[in-house]
């Protein structure tokens, strides 16, 4: 359009230009012919020395309407006269001003034609020509046939190029948008798949973009877009069946480890009971045993949990009074860290929500043991639970007041293995597979809720959001 404007706009001023052009000098052509006949007839009242006819029209119907003539000597105007329409006659009592005066004198008496502008006129082509008596002849055409001539050109190419823009501009919008109606389905199939939650689980792509034409620039690109749906596909299937083995290798490993591992333990609790005397070694050595088998075996639960959870073992669903479970695990936090400051506030009335009572105090439980092992003694916890987040929405924060977490480790606190290097606690006491929060996430999303972080120097809020009815 706008390439078809400024085409429009160059023929219309070419037009225009060379229009003026042609018609001034046609103009100029008829004061050629009009010559310093009708100046020199001012000298008489409007007739020649010569005239024999007795009468103006004798000297006036050859000239064309509103002819000006007009005699000056020494930069006054003496004589002028012009011929008006209708009869042709010559009016010897036109009005110029000084200004027109000034006008007139500054024009050289070349011969050639120049435009003046008249103020009760208009504008003139004016020739000058000296005279036999040493003063200037004048004579003069109008200039408004020609202006308007030209502006009925400005105005027809006005109309003509304006309706021709508004009819390419429409026509070609309409092409255009029926053109690209391939592009638009492309363009869906696109959102559609921008849409899909692709980071875990089977992956549905939509159906692929229909290919209209493979040869223009459209299919093309619809070509190209079913071509890498169909690699992302491939790849999708490929990382869910991974995904799949290894949930299966997780379990069954976890499960199978179980029964040795808690062998292994029994064991040692017997050897441990032997009523005989015991090296001390030996004796060392077998406690020994039976804790790490029974950090293992916690390690192993933690697993086949997580290997369930990723399978979408359903919960247990039940009405949860999770102030009481915010109670009991403050409780037992409490027993386990007393040299921490433990702190509760909560709503004056019971919050209930729609749970597994189990998997949700194992949670809480999670949240109080990573905050009182990552934090050194003396660190306050403070556990609020906020009925009115949302419509429908509990809130459980966790709040200490430790070091805070490291920068690097605080967008994979939340997953399997997460370990810190204990600069929280400032030493190496804290013990852990880096589990606890990998449950925590876990349990939360298949709750419905949401479990997220903010740490700073100082300050440290594991914030869990659960609905109260799902």
């Amino acid at each position: 359009m706008v390439l078809l404007a400024v085409s429009c706009a160059a023929v219309g001023v070419a037009a225009v230009v060379e229009l003026n052009g042609f018609l001034t000098q046609r103009l100029d052509e008829q004061l050629a012919q009009v010559g310093t006949r009708f100046p020199e007839s001012l000298e008489h009242q409007g007739k020649l020395p010569d005239d024999h006819d007795g009468d103006e029209e004798a000297d006036t119907r050859r000239m064309a309407t509103g002819t000006f003539g007009a005699c000056l000597r020494s930069g006054a105007v003496t004589d002028k006269g012009l011929i008006r329409s209708g009869d042709l006659s010559v009016d010897l009592d036109i009005t110029l001003s000084a200004r027109d005066a000034e006008r007139l004198a500054r024009i050289p008496d070349d011969g050639r034609p120049h435009t003046v502008e008249l103020s009760a006129l208009g504008h003139y082509r004016v020739v000058a020509t000296p005279g036999r008596d040493g003063d200037i002849l004048m004579a003069g055409l109008p200039l408004k046939p020609v202006e308007a001539a030209v502006h009925r050109l400005e105005l027809v190419a006005g109309i003509v190029f304006g309706l021709a823009l508004v009819t390419a501009g429409v026509s070609g919008a309409l092409w255009v948008r029926w053109s690209l109606r391939p592009l638009g389905r492309v363009t869906a199939t696109a959102t559609r798949v921008s849409e899909l939650p692709l980071a875990s689980g089977v992956v549905a792509l939509p159906p692929r973009a229909p290919v209209a034409d493979p040869h223009s620039e459209v299919g093309q690109v619809a070509a190209a877009l079913n071509g890498m749906l169909g690699h992302v596909e491939d790849a999708l299937t490929k990382r869910h069946a991974s995904e799949e083995r290894l949930r299966r290798f997780a379990a069954d490993a976890s499960h199978e480890l179980r029964t040795p591992v808690a062998s292994v333990r029994g064991h040692a609790e017997l050897g441990l009971l032997h009523p005989g005397p015991v090296p001390p070694e030996i004796t060392r050595a077998l406690e020994r045993i039976a804790a790490e088998s029974s950090r293992m075996g916690l390690m192993v639960d933690d697993l086949l949990l997580l290997a369930r959870l990723d399978a979408g073992r359903p919960l247990e669903r039940g009405p949860v009074d999770l102030t009481r479970l915010v109670l009991d695990a403050v409780t037992d936090a409490r027993a386990a860290g007393p040299g921490h400051g433990w702190a509760l506030d909560l709503p004056e009335d019971p919050v209930t929500v729609t749970g597994d009572a189990h998997r949700l105090h194992q949670v809480l439980a999670n949240l109080l043991a990573n905050a009182r092992s990552h934090t050194p003694v003396g660190t306050k916890v403070t556990i609020t639970l906020d009925p009115g987040a949302g419509p429908d929405a509990v809130l459980l924060s966790v709040h200490d007041d430790g070091p805070g977490i490291p920068e690097e480790l605080r967008s994979a606190v939340f997953e399997r293995f997460t370990r810190a290097d204990h600069r929280r606690r400032g030493d190496a006491s804290a013990t852990g597979a880096g589990l606890g929060l990998s449950i925590v996430s876990a349990v939360v999303e298949a709750h419905g809720g949401t479990v997220g972080v903010e740490s700073t120097s100082g300050s440290t809020t594991f914030t869990v959001k659960l609905p109260t009815d799902t």
